[in-house]
């Protein structure tokens, strides 16, 4: 069961284990942790067979990796990436004994509305509830929870509203809970700036261009949230092919006008956001973590350090790593997932 420890792991670790987890836990307060250690691919270009499952508002498309009944980890993808964000963490952490399940988010690759009347909304609180929604159809009670980008404001979601689901975090770029409220205050403009796109969603000619231009939207988001990552053709063809899902323009576009009190969200989700808005604080044992070449809006460390209330950590991967950390640096992301776990 997702609760379960993995006692074949940890014997097989021995005593190098138990100091490895115990020196980790006398650093849960440091402030930051510089490696350049798990950076580069790992040759990894395919996931086992898609599966498909209805929870929630969806049928939810996702690839597994694992034994079926070790600790299970989610990891949740961003925008404009997809599971192949993964694709070289997964077999790392399946290698260790979890059971690894990675969604396509609403809006993306085969993942399906189960409604044409539901509503295209890409606000914050609705993606984490898909989450909730797919750990209950797969009867998932607990899990450790991972992220970047959206996957990271949806993780530390579901650890602030619901965190008897959320045995440990890991978050890339800390603390991204938001609020219309907070969206609505302008920024300096160096910081504006840096949210053109966010201006651009605002207008139709916004999303009349995206919707004839994603794939060149998104290979132009690539490079300036990763100025340093020299992915190929072919990889960013695996995850651009998952833009072409028939409601990813809608959820976007939603998204974006959602952030900057532009468009409503469902009412069905209005307590969440309430409590969202509050920044509330999150208790869950959780490892932050940072590329040292992240080109995209993201806070320092120091300035979410303490929205974690629990054992913490944060770790800064040097060697040029970018936004999409987890496919740029898996071995870093991979280590940090089993290291959260240890500190549960």
């Amino acid at each position: 069961m997702a609760e379960e420890i993995n006692r074949g792991r940890r014997l097989f670790c021995g005593v190098a284990a138990a100091a490895v987890a115990a020196t980790e836990l006398g650093l849960v307060r440091a402030a930051h942790a510089e490696s350049a250690a798990g950076t580069g691919s790992l040759g990894n270009t395919a996931f086992a067979p898609l599966k498909q499952v209805k929870a929630g508002a969806l049928n939810v498309a996702y690839a597994e990796a694992g034994p079926a009944y070790g600790p299970v980890v989610l990891l949740v993808h961003g925008w404009p990436y997809d599971i192949y964000s993964f694709v070289d963490v997964a077999p790392q952490l399946a290698d260790a004994g979890y059971r690894v399940i990675v969604p396509y988010l609403r809006g993306y690759g085969p993942t399906s509305f189960l409604s044409a009347d539901t509503p295209r909304n890409g606000e914050q609180a609705a993606i984490a509830v898909d989450m909730i929604a797919l750990m209950d159809a797969l009867k998932i009670r607990q899990a450790l929870l991972a992220g970047f980008d959206w996957g990271a404001r949806t993780v530390n979601i579901m650890a602030a509203l619901w965190p008897e689901r959320c045995k440990a975090m890991v978050s890339v770029s800390g603390y991204l809970i938001g609020s219309q409220e907070a969206g609505r205050k302008p920024l300096p403009p160096k910081a504006e700036l840096s949210w053109w796109y966010q201006f651009y969603f605002a207008t139709e000619r916004g999303q009349e261009g995206y919707a004839a231009n994603r794939k060149e939207f998104a290979r132009l988001i690539w490079q300036l949230a990763s100025p340093q990552w020299k992915f190929d053709d072919a990889t960013f063809a695996r995850s651009a092919a998952a833009l072409d899902n028939p409601d990813h323009v809608a959820i976007t576009i939603h998204n974006y006008r959602w952030r900057l009190g532009l468009a409503e969200g469902e009412e069905k989700f209005a307590a969440f956001e309430k409590q969202l808005a509050s920044a509330p604080l999150i208790q869950v044992p959780t490892i932050t973590m940072e590329g040292n070449a992240n080109g995209a809006p993201h806070p320092e460390p120091g300035s979410y350090a303490k929205k974690f209330s629990g054992p913490y950590q944060h770790r800064t991967i040097s060697g040029g790593i970018g936004h999409n950390l987890p496919q740029e640096a898996p071995k870093a992301f991979a280590e940090a997932v089993i290291a959260a776990d240890r500190m549960a």
